[in-house]
């Protein structure tokens, strides 16, 4: 496929509500493509990191999230643009439902992502006991906002041919839409969904039996090629903005061309949450990066500073409670003034002990809090937040947008206020509406934050990085 500057050809799968089956149609679709020979760039609207880890898993490639609650519509383009240059076709999938966003005017929603990438939409109906009702859902969809393009109908969970006949009928005549396919009710033996919640790795064997199913389910019940057309037919966005790639390898001079800062980043299949632009970032910045994981090593390699993301510590307590050197170590560091950041599993793992199921698991004791796990999320959704006090990460009185997704809280804080830098304006944030706990040159909040919609967190890490580095 020739490039034509304005972007890949592409779709976004959406739907009417979450849980309507877009994830595994994405997956399946991607997977397909890719079984055709297409390089396929995935994206995931919204932030999340486990559907992306299936969408990347699938493409063969890393998946980027298009976030416009977290991200500049600016930076939006041009990751969309830098992303899909050598591609053939860009998946994209949606988040919630079609329309659903933040306010009554939509502007996190979908629907605005479709408009702003000017990419039709292929929308996924759950067919669960409903037949006809199912056009005039479709035709509310088309007439709620014209300006969205939707372009064809992918059916799920049909209980059979007659179900799917007056489906398909009523949406094509009453609609005018064409339904591209109609994926039947699959049973757990058609398709492994027990481990959807993690993020898949190649070594997973269950990863690959999940996205096989889902690749030939698509071949199986979807028009692949009729998708392909739509994808390639559209009328992609003409030329706006700088296009210039958002990430660069390209080192800025860090003062008489001393080696890059190394930064440490623990990655694993307990801290697994993170974005590929927040690494690119970093690199990008001047830094090499290094990953670690406590659960395959017991000694922390010369670093200039450390990047702990989220995951589940929970999972992992036992083994990270028994590397008794490595939490050692890591506590040493962070009183020697190792630059340190870390986000929600990473805070945990930073704290005193993690308590569960009534047994004490010992963490890492840089940071004065007990944690326990609720059966319940204790915070869940986007966050805005209002640096309130001096710190080496970001400006004081500046405001950072994130997000945070936890069952972990606080059991026993044994800080001080002014220890937390953070005052959340949107959000639950660590305790008492503050987060961002600071000790020395450690900062550690329940917030995930996103490298694109706040770039001075990866130049102050570098930065943070080289100022450590002089002093060893």
């Amino acid at each position: 496929m020739q490039h034509d500057g304005k972007g890949s050809p592409g779709i976004i799968i959406a739907a009417l509500r979450g849980g309507a089956g877009k994830t595994i149609l994405s997956i399946g679709i991607i997977a397909a493509l890719k079984s055709f020979k297409k390089n396929v760039a995935s994206f995931k609207k919204g932030p999340d990191y486990i559907d992306a880890g299936w969408l990347a898993m699938a493409a063969g490639r890393p998946c980027y999230n298009l976030d416009t609650f977290l991200i500049e519509e600016k930076q939006i383009l041009n990751s969309f643009y830098t992303h899909t240059l050598k591609s053939d076709i860009a998946v994209i999938e949606g988040n919630r439902g079609l329309y659903d966003g933040l306010d009554t005017e939509g502007s996190t929603s979908t629907a605005e992502l479709a408009k702003l990438l000017n990419l039709p939409v292929i929308l996924c109906l759950d067919c669960t006991k409903s037949t006809r009702t199912m056009a005039a859902v479709v035709l509310g969809c088309i007439k709620f906002d014209p300006t969205v393009t939707i372009k064809g109908i992918i059916l799920n969970r049909v209980a059979g041919p007659r179900h799917e006949n007056i489906v398909r009928k009523s949406i094509e005549n009453y609609c005018g839409i064409p339904v591209l396919g109609a994926v039947p009710k699959l049973g757990k033996q058609n398709f492994p969904e027990r481990h959807m919640g993690l993020i898949p790795t190649p070594e997973h064997e269950w990863a690959n039996d999940s996205i096989n199913a889902a690749l030939k389910m698509a071949k199986s019940y979807i028009d692949l090629d009729s998708l392909i057309e739509i994808a390639c037919t559209s009328n992609r966005q003409s030329a706006t903005g700088n296009r210039q790639p958002v990430t660069s390898n390209r080192q800025p001079a860090t003062g008489n061309r001393q080696p890059a800062p190394r930064i440490g980043i623990i990655k694993d299949s307990a801290f697994q949450f993170y974005y590929p632009e927040n690494i690119d970032a970093l690199v990008a910045a001047g830094a090499e990066t290094v990953f670690i994981s406590p659960l395959r090593t017991n000694k922390i390699p010369p670093i200039d500073a450390l990047y702990i993301g989220g995951g589940f510590p929970e999972t992992h307590a036992k083994e990270l409670s028994e590397n008794e050197q490595f939490r050692n170590e890591l506590k040493a560091f962070a009183e020697e003034g190792l630059p340190i950041y870390a986000e929600c599993g990473g805070l945990m793992y930073l704290g005193e002990e993690l308590v569960l199921d009534n047994k004490s698991y010992q963490m890492a004791g840089v940071l004065p809090v007990v944690f326990g796990l609720s059966k319940k999320p204790k915070g869940h959704g986007y966050t805005i937040i209002s640096v309130e006090r001096e710190n080496k990460y970001f400006k004081k009185g500046s405001e950072i947008r994130g997000h945070e997704f936890h069952y972990s809280y606080v059991l026993e804080w044994k800080g001080k206020d002014e220890d937390l830098i953070f005052n959340m304006k949107r959000g639950n944030g660590f305790i008492n509406k503050k987060d961002g706990l600071c000790y020395k040159n450690v900062l550690a909040t329940y917030t995930h934050i996103h490298a694109l919609g706040t770039p001075s967190w990866a130049k102050a890490m570098v930065s943070n990085a080289i100022s450590y580095k002089k002093t060893q």
